[in-house]
């Protein structure tokens, strides 16, 4: 889920904290990329003309591996070294949560079934898709895919996009990549989103600095973790009556949740049992994370016959699609990064203005686990 409005909120109150641009200007970035998130969109996105997930000729689901297979080569082939970052066990507390996305996708189910007894074709690629849910199997075959491409991946022991952050706080990377914007309020220097999009769907992809959108909100990190609880994310109900708006007012005035509830009139906002915004507190600010300075990130040549194997013979992918993607592996995914012109010169990148932008927009490493450092300076990778 993420921060309910967080993105139009910094859009609106910040917007020099968002940039629009091409994969291109991402060119030797190390990027840690939300691989549950991914899954779950190719899971979603990637179907074929019947609106169902892929299958080869034994029945198997083959959209996630079809998805992340080629959205990896395309980053490698524009010289971005991605990392995915899997989710360990969920926090308890948000179970809630939990429960919440189990329930709607039971309703959808139900409502899927009524689709297909009516024949509504529309109302039954719709539901089919909020039904998806993202399982072990799933999980594995792509760590195993990974494995063979050479790229690496970390296994988190808690929250994936928490995971990200850590990475590039401590350096590790530049960005940390995922369309959750929580990845903000576990404090994440820089947030990438739609980089794992489709290269059809032509949606720039948004870069979202941290300490921009702190300056511009005149917050302190403590204030922004209040402000995206009060906002709405996964680990604590909000306050019925608090929008994203009186939020921001709420925030600017009173600098922290445990000031607003003594300022607030509780008969018109009322505040229930399940607003346990200090365990939600405590969750952003010293996540379960391993220490990114013990997570060794290796680029490793394509195991050619094998990823050939898994992939053709295996899940009955094209051959010369395959064969295309690791020439186009082979070589690139490892070494060190190539330095950048932005190294050297101080002259900006070119960016996509935003406005331009929306008119072109169409209708690992085993480690011990620690709690994350609190700052940390950013290096460029």
């Amino acid at each position: 889920m993420g921060i309910h409005g967080l993105t139009k909120l910094i859009a609106d109150n910040v917007p020099s904290a968002i940039k629009r641009g091409d994969i291109k200007q991402y060119f030797g970035r190390k990027v840690a990329i939300d691989a549950s998130m991914c899954i779950y969109q190719f899971l979603i996105a990637v179907r074929g003309q019947d609106g169902q997930v892929l299958q080869n000729l034994n029945g198997e689901t083959t959209s996630h591996l079809l998805g992340l297979f080629y959205r990896t080569v395309r980053m490698v082939d524009n010289g971005i070294k991605p990392v995915y970052v899997f989710d360990g066990k969920p926090p308890t507390f948000k179970s809630g949560e939990l429960a919440k996305r189990t329930e709607r996708r039971a309703e959808a189910q139900k409502s899927l079934e009524e689709a297909q007894e009516k024949g509504d074709q529309e109302a039954i690629d719709r539901f089919t898709r909020r039904t998806v849910k993202v399982s072990r199997e799933h999980n594995q075959e792509c760590k195993e895919l990974l494995k063979l491409m050479g790229i690496p991946f970390v296994e988190a022991p808690c929250e994936a996009e928490a995971q990200c952050a850590a990475l590039c706080k401590a350096g590790k990377v530049y960005g940390a990549a995922s369309e959750d914007m929580d990845t903000l309020t576990f404090g994440s220097p820089i947030l990438l989103r739609h980089l794992t999009y489709s290269e059809a769907k032509k949606e720039p992809i948004m870069e979202v600095r941290l300490d921009t959108t702190l300056a511009g909100l005149g917050f302190t990190m403590d204030q922004f973790v209040d402000l995206c609880i009060l906002l709405g994310c996964d680990y604590s109900d909000t306050i019925k009556g608090i929008g994203a708006i009186r939020a921001m007012s709420l925030m600017q005035q009173h600098k922290s949740i445990e000031e607003i509830l003594k300022a607030i009139d509780s008969s018109k906002y009322p505040v229930g049992d399940s607003f346990d915004f200090e365990s939600a507190r405590s969750l952003f600010k010293t996540p379960e994370v391993l220490d990114p300075e013990q997570i060794d990130l290796k680029w490793l040549p394509p195991q050619e016959e094998a990823l050939y194997k898994f992939l053709v013979e295996d899940k009955g992918f094209n051959k010369e699609r395959v064969l295309g993607g690791i020439e186009k592996l082979k070589g690139k995914s490892t070494g060190p990064a190539q330095s950048r012109l932005d190294s050297f010169f101080t002259a900006k990148p070119r960016e996509i203005p935003v406005a331009a932008a929306k008119r072109k927009t169409p209708a690992a490493k085993t480690a011990t686990p620690k709690k994350a450092k609190a700052g940390g300076g950013r290096l460029r990778k």
